[in-house]
């Protein structure tokens, strides 16, 4: 990872994000390399002008005040999206109440957020590359208030359900565009890494502050009030963007067939289908176990399952037929980013999950308030927040290697105080470390990740990128709260007598989440140990077989010379290479030998050995 991380230290710079690039040097959108068109010299040069260029940007970039301005808008629609989970967290025994929704329901509020969201994402950040990210994110940033304000207004537990789906549709059209226009309008380093660890934080942090919220307001004002208080922020954000957003570059031809043509329909189809498939088997696993059994889930299963080879396989044709792919499946080869997408894939998971079963633990099992349960949840908002900022902050100066271990192994500690706690103990015991430790992983992962996944995607294809790191994000949240909730209920119904279930049923969870977790921290050292040892032995092997003919031809001129041979200057200045390169191959490889199975050779001498290989190459091939 030290390799592959590398692209997070030394973010490089690219034209689009500081000033104009001249149009020629500007990669074509209409190239075959991109959308597999025939077009004429002429039709490409138009093409490459209309590439989209925020308005004020000049020969210095936008002004830093303007940056604030655009990323504070960006967050705060995400923010206020977020908040909204957190008051369905504490509130939902109320709403349900109210509305009367169903007991098999109750987990369709919160779930279908996640399985539109996350299922619309790849499809909303295809067409954002195409005709602009500006005009998505207003779309979806007025929509995004209207369903909020909705589902304040909802009559019944259907109508409920419906806005929040429409929400998380909605929802999907600001998270990819937010990625693409910081992209486009921060400038490599510290600014943007800054705007991505606002746009990583606010979505925990969100989701905290609206657990805390929801406990104060819930037995005074009501839940519907902070859902009108929300949608009405939400739409004054939208009209601060029609200022503040950069617009989109005029559109030269028919958008359809732009559309048609740059878009990968087939792809994002079976992508979507699939992910929303397999979502909704978790959900409705989660009412019983047993449901697995019925016919229509049966195939169902079957046919999300058989989706992903078949996925693979239109992925690889496009990339063959040089068209455009939704996720090249090159792009999973790079390790970096498939280990980044899996790591945020807990990590989100936890975060959700932990928020979710703590506030049940608070409640259900040593029965505080929904304010109290708020206050003792209140730590893990705070410690998020200085985390995300700190890492936005402080990741060009420091290792993200080690930033990330040590976050995955300090994290992996708070669902083990959970399991380990008792009802009976004091919260300071257990429960206060643990909520220190939740948010870690997850608030430094979400601005590593963005950086990592924005990175491996082209400069013209950043919204698609922001779509795959929000779809994997949203989808460990509904992975995570199904797979707990399946344990959840086997549990309830093994242990169902005397009351004993509720405890045990938390505790296993927590148990379970922690087994998870622990996978996750090996799938990603295993990765970094893989990625490195394959770099550095290759090199050293090589260095080895040259040193090897070097020496071997070093012992033939002495033979030579022993047997009156005359020494030329090329074998002297062979034998006094040789031994400099021998002293240098001790002093500089005995460590880095002894240390390459453990991944520890850092990008620094992986250049310098590159270096000296060459040198040594240039040699043999002089003798």
């Amino acid at each position: 990872m030290l390799e592959l991380l590398s692209s997070v230290e030394f973010v490089p710079a690219k034209s689009h994000d500081s000033s104009p690039a001249p149009a020629l040097n500007l990669p074509s959108m209409s190239s075959p390399e991109h959308t597999g068109s025939r077009a004429t010299a002429n039709v490409q040069l138009v093409s490459e002008s209309s590439i989209r260029v925020p308005f004020d940007l000049e020969d210095r970039g936008p002004k830093q005040g303007r940056i604030v301005v655009i990323i504070a808008v960006l967050t705060g629609v995400n923010f206020l999206s977020s908040l909204t989970n957190g008051f369905i967290t504490i509130g939902l025994p109320r709403i349900s109440s109210e509305l009367s929704l169903p007991e098999h329901l109750m987990v369709w509020p919160s779930a279908v957020y996640y399985l539109t969201s996350s299922t619309c994402l790849l499809l909303a950040g295809s067409i954002a590359d195409v005709i602009g990210p500006r005009r998505i994110n207003l779309a979806g940033c007025l929509l995004t208030g209207i369903f909020i304000i909705a589902c304040g207004l909802a009559r019944t537990g259907i109508e409920f359900i419906m806005f929040r789906a429409m929400q998380g549709i909605a929802l999907s059209l600001c998270l990819p565009t937010s990625v693409a226009i910081v992209a486009n309008v921060a400038p490599s380093g510290r600014k943007r890494n800054i705007g991505f660890s606002c746009l990583g934080f606010v979505q925990p942090i969100g989701f905290s502050l609206g657990l805390v919220l929801e406990g104060a307001v819930l037995d005074t004002m009501g839940w519907r009030f902070l859902y009108y208080l929300s949608g009405g922020l939400s739409l004054a954000l939208f009209i601060i963007s029609l200022w503040a957003l950069p617009r989109d570059a005029m559109i030269i031809g028919s958008v359809l067939a732009k559309l048609k043509r740059e878009i990968d329909w087939l792809g994002a189809l079976m992508a979507s289908t699939g992910l929303v498939l397999f979502s909704y088997i978790l959900v409705t696993l989660t009412g019983a176990i047993s449901n697995i059994r019925q016919p229509a889930n049966i195939a169902l299963l079957l046919l999300s399952i058989g989706l992903i080879p078949a996925f693979i396989f239109w992925e690889a044709r496009r990339e063959r037929c040089n068209l455009p792919a939704l996720i090249p499946n090159s792009l999973w080869k790079n390790t970096v980013f498939t280990s980044v997408c899996l790591t945020v894939l807990f990590s989100n998971a936890l975060a959700n999950s932990m928020e979710v079963f703590c506030s049940l633990f608070f409640q259900e099992i040593q029965h505080t308030s929904a304010l109290g349960a708020s206050l003792r949840i209140l730590p893990s908002l705070l410690v998020g927040f200085l985390i995300q900022l700190t890492t936005g902050l402080l990741i060009h100066r420091s290792s993200p290697y080690h930033l990330v271990l040590l976050a995955l192994f300090l994290s992996a500690g708070a669902p083990l105080l959970m399991a380990l706690t008792s009802a009976h103990w004091p919260y300071w015991y257990a429960a206060f470390p643990a909520q220190l430790l939740a948010p870690l992983s997850c608030a430094i992962m979400f601005t590593i990740g963005l950086l990592a996944v924005s990175e491996g995607f082209p400069a013209h294809t950043q919204a698609l990128a922001g779509a795959v790191f929000s779809t994997v994000a949203q989808f460990g949240a509904i992975l995570g709260l199904t797979l707990l909730a399946m344990v959840a209920t086997a549990v309830t119904k093994s242990e169902g007598d005397q009351g004993k279930g509720r405890e045990e049923e938390l505790v296993t969870d927590y148990v379970a989440w922690l087994l998870w977790r622990d996978f996750g921290i090996e799938l990603l050292k295993e990765n970094i140990r893989t990625s490195v040892s394959n770099s550095t032995n290759t090199e050293v092997r090589t260095l080895q077989a040259a040193n090897k003919v070097l020496s071997k031809r070093r012992r033939a001129k002495k033979a030579r010379i022993r047997q009156g041979g005359a020494l030329t200057v090329e074998d002297a200045q062979d034998i006094l290479a040789q031994k400099d390169m021998d002293e240098q191959v001790r002093r500089n490889f005995r460590v880095e030998r002894g240390n390459r199975n453990e991944g520890q050779l850092s990008k620094r001498r992986c250049g310098t050995c590159v270096e000296r290989l060459v040198t040594m190459r240039e040699l043999v091939k002089k003798m």
